[in-house]
């Protein structure tokens, strides 16, 4: 994991500086955006993998853009940083994701319809977080999240997760089936402080 460019970022939510981690893979570069405030603790952190439906046009399918924006708002005021991973879909890519999509209009969820496209229910990795981490200097976090597995990986490469903040959003018309399936085969939201 190699550190490419470091520069200030200004945002509506907060002054940040924006880290590009390369780790040998072709593709968009890892980011993290690490918050000028200084935590007076343990920094909050949160691992966002790529959504370009949620995160940039505002799908209502997930809830990702709303776990970004508020996440950049608490990490803005209490000192942290958010990883931003380059794992679009699960890990599958935009253009499977949308493939995804039109399974779960017939009824798959979003689990099932990545398996009957031939890939895993989620192909997503955080392996590269404890080393940017380590770069930053931090081996203790308080982590945003809903995800368990996010908190495992953490914790098996060594990282004290000191916390888990849930990042709680109200599901919508269109986003209630997702969320359930999260929930109950995937134990989002069944993890603790």
């Amino acid at each position: 994991m190699k550190t490419e460019v470091i520069a200030e970022l200004p945002t509506e939510h907060g002054e940040f500086q924006v880290w590009a981690f390369r780790s040998g893979e072709e593709g968009q570069p890892h980011l993290v955006l690490v918050s000028k405030v200084l935590p007076q603790g343990t920094p909050l952190v949160r691992i966002h993998s790529e959504c370009w439906t949620g995160d940039v046009v505002g799908s209502l399918r997930c809830d990702c853009g709303e776990q970004l924006r508020m996440s950049l708002k608490h990490i803005a005021e209490e000192g942290g940083a958010l990883f931003y991973l380059r794992q679009e879909g699960r890990g599958i890519g935009l253009v499977e994701k949308l493939k995804a999509y039109n399974l779960q209009d017939q009824g798959l969820n979003t689990f099932e319809a990545n398996i009957a496209l031939g890939h895993e229910e989620d192909a997503r990795s955080y392996e590269m977080v404890p080393q940017m981490l380590k770069e930053l200097g931090w081996g203790s976090v308080r982590i945003m999240t809903n995800n368990p597995e996010k908190v495992r990986a953490l914790e098996l490469a060594g990282i004290d997760v000191e916390a888990v903040v849930p990042v709680t959003v109200n599901p919508n018309q269109h986003s209630h089936l997702y969320h359930q399936a999260k929930r109950e085969l995937k134990g989002h939201g069944h993890i603790g402080n």
